[in-house]
């Protein structure tokens, strides 16, 4: 039966991919941090501190487990095989075609509406700065900047990332330093109230709760959507053997550091039940502290998170949609790749799409647009689904002797996987209890018979596909593509 899994498709070699390996160990690890940290900490945790209070950091840390077990797995399968188009080649080997066609179109449909999304987000945030430009003008301005940037070359996304992460990471670690700061030393306008006793002075550390602690999972677990991203990296790092294990192994830390010590650190200077729903807690913390500009700081700071998340998603979309079409589960064009060894023909699709997103949103209805985008945490669930149940079979494959050793090997095997998949089913759970969050379980189903119509569709116009032995082209084709300029 392993056998039979490792023969059911014809795999990609990294070599075969035809991109150029140009993202160094420096990019690698900013690219991991920086998909751990975005808009969901900076402006969503307000929100779950005023439903759950302190024990919101046992929240992040419980989600942090999981998440680390989720990476670990992931590692694993990069590490037997390291290609760009990592989950659906993975869900297509040890879970057959189908499997493979339906994670990678759901995880282009994550980044794509995604990038609708925080594109948006961004010219709402230049608003803040200059209110007379309309918002359709900042949005095209981002997404042709960061789409000329993706044609580029991958050392240019991989630069771009690498600051945009190192400015999230500034501020956190500066307000941590500062936090620290005043409450041990006694500086600034907070220095007289600021306070571990915090923590569980007011109402206790679960002032509502160990129900409404739980609650806040699924909250926690969105903010922590992209952490996968280092993946799809995986076909173009310069050494993803060493790199890519790397990247995960600091993944605790940076949990720690960025999740539960900021959090630490803001409910000790200000007391949870001085924050608001929708209100960043870093600006209330800056705020308290008496910092000038406080609200100026931190939208500079989102703005850059929500264009970091955009361009991931150009970027993510465009070797997703390039890996479909390499196997015969999307149009032929789009394998492509021009002089600089980039999916140009993906990432252009991609990008037009982000961009009738944003156009959406000017003209129809909130809700609407709310229901499109909100697709798209289930769609991150299914992904790290997808991810625990291969390592799973890989596993299993191994233990037959079908497949190599893992040499980055996942600490608690298949148990902590397994531990993993118990934990995304109870947030889902969670997601169906919560009467704002629902929303995503209605519109997925459509999204299901959408693609299960498209499979049938391919059943009739190119069986090879489903059957799992078409590679739409091979390496030296796509290269010679490259040469061509095309």
């Amino acid at each position: 039966m392993a056998e039979q899994l490792h023969d059911r498709v014809v795999h990609t070699k990294p070599e075969e991919e035809g991109y150029e390996r140009g993202l160094g160990g420096r990019q690698i690890q900013m690219i991991a941090i920086g998909g751990a940290i975005g808009t969901g900490l900076f402006l969503g945790a307000g929100t779950a501190i005023s439903k759950s209070g302190p024990s919101l950091i046992l929240s992040y840390a419980v989600a942090g487990v999981v998440i680390f077990a989720i990476m670990r797995a992931l590692g694993e399968l990069l590490t037997y095989r390291p290609v760009s188009g990592s989950f659906a080649e993975y869900a297509r080997e040890f879970l057959g075609p189908f499997a493979g066609y339906v994670t990678g179109w759901t995880y282009w449909l994550f980044w794509v509406v995604t990038g609708m999304a925080e594109t948006t987000a961004a010219a709402v945030y230049v608003k803040f700065w200059a209110p007379g430009i309309p918002q359709w003008l900042s949005a095209l301005t981002f997404l042709v900047v960061l789409y000329g940037a993706n044609l580029i070359s991958v050392k240019l996304f991989g630069e771009i990332e690498f600051w945009f992460s190192m400015v999230k990471v500034t501020a956190i670690i500066g307000m941590i330093l500062i936090g620290v700061g005043v409450l041990t030393l006694g500086f600034s306008d907070a220095g007289d109230t600021a306070s571990v006793s915090h923590l569980w002075a007011d109402g206790g550390f679960f002032p509502k709760g160990i129900g409404a602690t739980v609650m806040t999972l699924q909250i926690v677990m969105f903010a922590y959507l992209g952490v996968e991203l280092v993946g799809v990296t995986a076909g173009e790092s310069e050494n993803p053997e060493k790199t890519l294990p790397r990247a995960i192994n600091t993944l605790p830390w940076r949990i720690a550091l960025f999740y539960i010590g900021a959090l630490v650190v803001i409910l000790s200077l200000v007391p949870w039940t001085e924050f608001q729903p929708g209100v960043s807690p870093f600006v209330a913390a800056f705020g308290k502290i008496g910092i000038p500009a406080a609200a100026g700081i931190i939208n500079f700071v989102v703005l850059t998170a929500a264009l970091s998340s955009c361009n991931s998603g150009m970027y993510s979309t465009g070797r997703m949609l390039r890996d479909l079409a390499l196997s015969g589960q999307a149009p032929g064009r789009l394998t492509k790749l021009n002089a600089r060894r980039t999916p140009a023909a993906a990432i252009t699709l991609s990008c037009a799409l982000m961009g009738v997103g944003v156009v959406l949103n000017g003209v129809v209805p909130a809700k609407a647009f709310e229901y499109i985008t909100s697709v798209a945490t289930v769609c991150g669930l299914w992904t790290w689904a997808m991810i625990l149940i291969c390592q799973i079979r890989y596993r299993k494959a191994w233990k037959a002797g079908h497949l190599p050793a893992p040499t980055f090997k996942a600490p608690g095997g298949v148990w902590s996987s397994w531990a993993a998949l118990g934990f995304l089913v109870l947030v889902v759970v969670l997601i169906g209890l919560d009467e704002d969050n629902r929303i995503s379980l209605y519109v997925f189903p459509g999204w299901a018979v959408l693609l299960v119509i498209g499979y049938q569709v391919l059943k009739r116009r190119n069986p090879a596909a489903v059957r799992g032995v078409a590679r739409a082209h091979d390496g030296a084709h796509d290269r010679s593509h490259a040469r061509d300029g095309g």
